[in-house]
């Protein structure tokens, strides 16, 4: 053993002493990213970077730092600091010259850096996070220390799994200790929180204590990741992502159906979908392969939702361009945050202020959305229809009697019945006579008067179907081809009632304007509604008996009100967009025409990938693209830890928190997209049977002075539970939890006057039943109204994508968990329960913190709750009718379950119960 040592020392010593030479021989090279890039944001990007170019002057890229400014002068020479225009301008007394102006003049360190960075050659490099990932070795492989047994044999026994050497490197390096294993009802109060969002059952507890089975944990881990709560866990971190809400947003925010959207994702983390294809329904589902109608798979489809929680303007007066615009634009960030955690939001006016990513980049991959046929309009047209009864009947004989005579046009009149598409809104309608605009998104038009549909392809085309509506008697709408007054190729009489109709149309080649006229001199002051028009081929076997049956029918589908949810739909052909530069952000003052790319700083795109969405999709879930499989890592880990390896999980870019741990990143990166194949439970079970994840969270004088936010993981997440959780808990603990999944949201108890529908007139109905006490997931969520009990711990409005939800720690809080019915009922059945479970006040008490904490009650703790209740039980004694008041619910009533009631209140109130440890 002694001679194992000193052989070790001696190769230490040697190791240490040639590092050392080697150092002194070589010199120091100055770090672009992380010595000089920070520098440059600091001090020079705001009036040299993207925004703007003073003097024509930037250091955003690495051919404009080496190009003349308007002085003519060369800002960095390599190799060469003191013939540099900027060395010269930061060293200048000279107030009118000296950089940078009117700011914070660089210190000694910063000027030698920059100086000796120019020296050494001014070694431009890609930010580290635009690098392609390459998996990294695992420390303990032909680590020295490991292989001399340097390792005291303590922390060799504390290692689980390949995380724990990287963690364990950054500990030694920080002088810090691991932490000891948390005991074993925190470890899976902690892990059942963090992977199904409810606190484990006593007798889940009861059975882990008493299994001494070397792999007993590991077996609730796997239990944990089968539940059916495992899905509505992750799901909820997603819904943030995803900005779900069961309303359209902006002022009269009236309500959608987007449940389907949300249950879909429920069912692909159950599944473990791997996150590649999750990636690609969500953003493609309607590119992906069809059915043998031609119609892309329900599910796909209803993934494409992702896109279409987007916010719809129905404000009078605004304009419905500019708010699909507004909405390309959103979908637009939310996919770089969401997959690439890169603030591309800063380019839609200008180049990237800090990261060297061009104006026009965002254009090009805004070309990629830009052909969704959503146009803003009141009814959120395109939807997925799901039809019931005898509308169901009715498409399946439309669809039987076209494989019959024309199996051809399935895929069309399919695809029709199913979403609408493709259809002129009667927005795009150019008003003539006696139009305008009725309820935002309709053509509305009078006796004589008329419009213009411009450019439409009449080739092969039969039949008109028309959405429309009115009161007006003997009404007829004239369609005349190129002019006003030119051939009629197409008349309906027109019934006083909202109706779908199907007209025949002469038959015409080429692209035509069509102009539609209408006459009702009986009622010539009554409005004709138009929603939409679609021209296409007639229904085949026109020459067969039932066949006015079947057109019937079809338009009865198309007529009927069913439930349906906004997806989307790519236009193509002559629903296809061209793509424009917007000139400094501005939608209304177009640039150049740009088509379909993904930025240079990245991965190219493969030739073979189709140029829209779903080509953009496998490139984002690419194993070449250097931010996806970090982005996604780093989201599940800042779930289970409250901090990501990289913080700021929204911004990977260079004015983003650095990693600190940025080998484990990339490791687990890797080991994601290869081993794993994208599968999310394989991820989250390695992380959590590490032994960093099990650590104890308790911490010390040591670890709070070298490590007061835990970065380098010296002990345990100590974490409080989100918003969803500290309800779902509540009603679990005290069972009265629902497990019902799936369905529309659902509306439980909140305090009174929350809901203001001045246009709807809705108001928020207290769901019956189990739905009462269903998950927080599953609650409506209207966004100009958020349930409020969530918004008081930080759930966002949802209006916008939110990456992390920022903690805060309010005396409001405390007051929801106070105040709040859902929090008084629980308490009350909490407390029944307490009362069974004991004789005396001190073992209730007692036994409804262990029903909370798992953990035995301290001394000190037991006498304030004793105290409490002693104090409330006095009141209910001399006021009886005051325990009403309190217990709302309970068929028994009684001074001693009133003061009970207040006691377990304050329980769910404490620290440690809405935290997880």
């Amino acid at each position: 053993m002694n001679n194992r040592i000193l052989i070790g020392l001696g190769v230490l010593i040697v190791f240490v002493s040639s590092f050392s030479w080697i150092q002194n021989w070589f010199g120091h090279q100055v770090d672009y990213n992380t010595e000089v890039k920070p520098i440059l944001n600091k001090h020079c990007m705001s009036c040299h970077g993207g925004v703007k170019k003073a003097g024509d002057v930037s250091f955003l890229f690495e051919h404009e730092m080496l190009e003349p400014g308007k002085s003519g002068k060369i800002p960095v020479v390599r190799g060469h600091a003191e013939e540099s225009e900027m060395i010269r301008r930061i060293l200048s007394n000279d107030p009118d010259e000296k950089m940078p102006k009117n700011g914070t003049p660089l210190n000694d360190d910063e000027i030698s850096i920059l100086k000796k960075w120019i020296n050494e050659g001014a070694k431009w490099e890609t930010h580290w996070s635009y690098k392609r990932i390459e998996k990294p070795e695992v420390p303990a492989s032909g680590n020295i220390w490991n292989l001399y047994g340097l390792f005291d044999s303590e922390n060799n026994s504390w290692i689980k799994n390949e995380i724990d050497y990287f963690v364990l490197q950054k500990l030694k390096e920080k002088k810090l200790d691991v932490s000891p294993e948390a005991d074993k009802a925190t470890l899976i109060r902690r892990v059942s929180l963090d992977i199904t969002g409810l606190p484990p059952t006593q007798k889940e507890v009861h059975d882990f204590l008493q299994d001494q089975s070397p792999d007993a944990y590991e077996k609730v881990v796997d239990r944990l990741l089968k539940s059916p709560a495992y899905g509505e866990r992750w799901t909820s971190m997603w819904m943030d992502l995803a900005r779900y809400a069961d309303t359209k947003g902006y002022e009269s925010d009236g309500g959608r159906m987007m449940w389907p959207y949300r249950d879909y994702v429920v069912r692909s983390f159950n599944d473990d979908k791997p996150f590649d294809r999750f990636t690609i329904e969500q953003l493609a589902g309607d590119l992906l392969e069809k059915d043998q109608e031609g119609f892309p798979k329900e599910q796909n489809l209803i993934a494409t939702a992702f896109h279409r929680n987007t916010m719809t303007n129905n404000e009078g007066g605004t304009d419905d361009e500019e708010f699909r615009t507004a909405a390309q634009i959103d979908r637009v960030n939310t996919t770089w945050e969401v997959w690439q955690g890169t603030t591309f939001a800063c380019i839609q006016c200008h180049s990237h202020p800090y990261d060297p990513i061009p104006h026009e980049n965002y254009y090009k991959y805004m070309a990629f959305f830009n052909n969704s046929r959503d146009e803003d309009v009141w009814d959120e047209w395109p939807k997925l229809r799901f039809y019931k009864g005898e509308d169901s009947a009715r498409v399946e004989r439309v669809k039987s009697w076209i494989r019959k005579y024309d199996p051809e046009q399935i895929a069309e009149k399919t695809q029709f019945m199913r979403v609408m598409e493709p259809k002129i809104n009667a927005h795009n309608f150019v008003k003539g006579d006696q139009s305008t605009a009725l309820l935002i998104s309709y053509y509305g038009v009078k006796d004589k008067g008329n419009a213009r549909i411009s450019n439409v392809d009449l080739t092969g085309v039969e039949s008109l179907v028309i959405n429309m509506s009115t009161k007006a008697e003997n009404a007829v709408l004239s369609f005349h081809l190129d002019k006003l007054d030119g051939p009629v190729i197409s008349t309906i009489k027109v019934p006083a009632r909202d109706t779908v109709l199907i007209a025949p149309v002469s038959k015409v080649s080429g692209k035509h304007d069509v102009y539609l006229s209408l006459k009702s001199p009986k009622s010539p002051e009554e409005w004709l509604r138009i929603t939409w028009i679609s021209f296409q081929q007639a229904l085949p076997g026109a020459e067969q008996p039932d066949y006015k049956k079947i057109v019937a029918d079809y338009a009865s589908v198309l007529t009927k009100s069913t439930e349906s949810m906004p997806v989307i739909w790519e236009g193509k052909d002559d629903f296809a967009r061209k793509t424009n530069v917007f000139v400094r952000g501005n939608w209304m003052v177009k640039g150049a025409e740009v088509k379909p790319d993904v930025p240079k700083l990245l991965a190219p795109m493969p030739k073979d990938y189709s140029r829209d969405r779903l080509g953009l999709a496998r490139w984002i879930v690419s194993r070449d693209n250097a931010l996806t499989g970090r982005v996604v890592v780093n989201r599940f880990w800042e779930q289970l830890f409250g901090r990501g390896i990289v913080e700021t999980v929204e911004d990977f870019g260079s004015q983003g928190s650095e990693p600190s741990h940025p080998e484990l990143l990339d490791w687990l990166a890797v080991q994601f997209m290869e081993q794993d194949h994208w599968s999310v439970k394989k991820l989250l079970k390695r992380i959590v049977m590490s032994a960093t994840y099990r650590q104890s969270s308790r911490s010390d004088k040591e670890r709070t002075e070298k490590d007061p936010y835990n970065v380098w993981i010296s002990r345990g997440p100590r974490v409080r539970l989100s918003a969803e959780q500290v309800r779902d808990q509540a009603l679990a603990c005290s069972g009265l939890i629902s497990r019902k999944m799936y369905g529309p949201s659902v509306m439980p108890p909140q305090p009174d006057k929350i809901w203001q529908s001045p246009y709807s007139g809705e108001s928020w109905v207290v769901s019956e039943g189990p739905d009462r006490y269903r998950r927080g997931i599953y609650t409506y969520w209207k966004r100009t109204a958020p349930y409020p009990s969530m918004t008081t711990f930080d759930a966002p409005s949802r209006e916008f994508c939110q990456s992390r939800r920022i903690l805060t720690n309010t005396p409001l809080q405390a007051l929801v968990t106070l105040n709040d019915p859902v929090y008084l009922e629980a308490a009350e059945k909490l407390a029944s329960t307490m009362k069974k479970r004991g004789k005396t006040p001190e073992q209730q008490l007692s036994e409804g913190y262990r029903m909370l904490t798992f953990q035995p009650i301290a001394p000190k703790n037991l006498n304030v709750l004793v105290k409490i209740y002693k104090e409330a039980l006095g009141v209910y004694q001399n006021k009886p009718s005051e325990v009403d008041s309190i217990l709302t619910y309970a068929k028994e009533k009684s001074p001693e379950l009133a003061a009970l009631t207040v006691s377990a209140n304050v329980l769910l109130n404490l620290d440690n119960v809405i935290t997880k440890e």
